[in-house]
């Protein structure tokens, strides 16, 4: 099972394999060069955070590992071998992003509540409160796709660039990277060029959530 000690053990893994520091690995991948330090690993209040899909993407690129490679290095959820099993999953509450929107799906802090949630079986954190929303539109192409399944946590904590899941008060439901955010506003912004920046005030907002993985 996907935790946050495995996956940072995993990038910890990868830079061995390359005969690196980590802070050399994120460099090497065109991040910041504490990236990866175990001062970011967890948060001003003592909880624990997920490395972002984007700095897994690049240090992938820049490294030439698969995504295999990386997750047979997290001693958690690896591919295996034919005839093996494959590693455990976890039910948890699926919703398509388009559905999202309409009342009676989550709570006041954005939490899963009410019906009429699916259930999709995925390698996720064991943690409570986490669901997935399927992916609709191009707005975050090419991060990610029509279809594509981010998981979400409403208790991670959330800074600038995270991918992060928005509903407003008016009941939209956005899939972004949360470029700026003030006292009084956030500005949102997609991964697809074609579409200009969200400015919204503060109290427009009803909740936003950390993504915190994806599957695709």
């Amino acid at each position: 099972m996907l935790s946050h000690r495995s996956i940072w053990d995993g990038i910890d893994a990868l830079a061995r394999r390359q005969g690196v520091s980590v802070s050399a690995l994120a460099k090497l991948a065109g991040l910041d060069a504490t990236a990866f330090n175990v001062s970011k690993r967890v948060s001003k209040d003592g909880r624990e955070r997920w490395p972002s899909t984007e700095s897994i993407s690049k240090i992938l690129e820049a490294t030439g590992e698969s995504f295999d490679s990386f997750l047979s290095g997290t001693g958690s959820y690896m591919a295996m071998p034919s005839g093996f099993a494959e590693p455990d999953l976890r039910n948890i509450p699926l919703l398509g992003l388009a559905q999202a929107g309409h009342g009676g799906f989550f709570d006041s802090a954005g939490h899963p509540a009410g019906h009429g949630w699916d259930e999709v079986a995925l390698p996720t954190p064991d943690e409570s409160g986490i669901y997935a929303l399927e992916i609709s539109g191009d707005s975050m192409e090419p991060l990610y796709r029509e279809g594509d399944r981010i998981v979400v946590s409403p208790t991670e904590q959330v800074r600038r660039g995270d991918r992060v899941v928005v509903k407003t008060q008016e009941g939209e439901v956005m899939a972004k990277i949360l470029h700026r955010q003030s006292a009084r506003q956030i500005e949102l912004h997609s991964v697809n060029p074609a579409y200009e920046p969200r400015i919204f005030d503060i109290v427009d907002i009803e909740w936003m959530a950390r993504i915190i993985w994806a599957s695709q």
